[in-house]
């Protein structure tokens, strides 16, 4: 499973791969997160006085609203950081390590990006056959929005990737062969981190499972590219139709163009739609291999 490139993007985690560096990095990795949401709480405190707080947290909790969703993409910023400042710090490597060669990295997330918004927008096309989207902003207030939305689903979509795909996958491969160590265990995490029953219902698991697969297949693309350029190209442009093009209903919606008229905890359509979004990702997967190894 290991290649050259995937070699070369894990050996600066060899200097130091001691199994208590990593529960530590990963401890700390989760202090600095609630530091930076402690941070962000904070300053929303100050913004709106102790009256208004706990209405904003309400709505934060529920994003609905354009301000509501922008906090919540505020909120990855301490996420983002943290695995630069553990690399940093615990293992003794810089921080560009986790990135990969950095016109690699910019070059796949360009081309992935590109490729997958491409795939995307043509499946919209074959949904809208069977559905009718439900208008949510209004196109002047969207396309005033949307340069923060891109900024936003950048941080979050990168710290996600920093994470799982970068500090994780690279300290586990640094120190165990076996990929169903280094790339399963990173990817069933991420999975779990989107558990939620209070907004999936009954849809829980599948919600988490659909996620684990997304991992599997961001932790196979950035074993074949020895950076996280294709894998956060792919998680940006997937988070972009999903939040800020069209979004499922009672999930985070205060981006979106459009709603989808039925609901994440829809227990009759759901799971076969999520059927059909798991062969989407396996034929997107395959294109996505067979261009980036050229």
């Amino acid at each position: 499973m290991f290649n050259l490139m995937f070699d070369r993007f894990v050996d600066p985690a060899r200097l130091r791969p001691q199994l208590w560096r990593l529960v530590l990095g990963s401890v700390l990795i989760f202090l600095i997160y609630l530091l930076g949401l402690a941070i962000l709480f904070g300053l929303i405190w100050l913004s709106v006085g102790r009256a208004s707080f706990m209405l904003w947290l309400g709505r934060i909790a529920n994003p609905t609203t354009p301000a509501a969703t922008l906090i919540v993409m505020a909120s990855f910023i301490g996420m983002a950081i943290a695995p630069m400042i553990v690399a940093r710090r615990v293992h003794k490597r810089a921080a560009a390590t986790l990135f990969g060669p950095r016109v690699r990295v910019m070059r796949d997330f360009a081309m992935t990006s590109a490729i997958v918004l491409a795939l995307y927008s043509v499946l919209l096309g074959v949904w809208s056959l069977q559905f009718d989207a439900i208008p949510n902003l209004p196109w002047t207030l969207w396309l005033s929005l949307l340069p923060l939305a891109i900024c936003g689903l950048l941080v979050q979509t990168l710290a996600e990737e920093l994470i799982f795909r970068a500090y994780l996958m690279q300290q586990l491969a640094a120190r165990f062969k076996s990929p169903l160590i280094w790339m399963l265990l990173p990817s069933l995490a991420f999975g779990l981190v989107h558990y939620d029953p209070t907004t999936a219902g009954a849809n829980t698991w599948i919600v988490v499972g659909s996620a684990a697969a997304f991992g599997l297949v961001a932790a196979d693309l950035t074993r074949l590219t020895g950076t996280i350029g294709a894998a956060w190209g792919y998680h940006f442009a997937n988070n972009l139709i999903a939040i800020v093009v069209l979004s499922t209903d009672n999930t985070i919606t205060g981006l979106s163009r459009y709603l989808t008229p039925y609901s994440i905890n829809d227990s009759d359509l759901v799971p076969m739609l999520t059927i059909g979004d798991l062969m989407t990702m396996i034929l997107v997967w395959l294109i996505l291999r067979r261009v980036l190894r050229r």
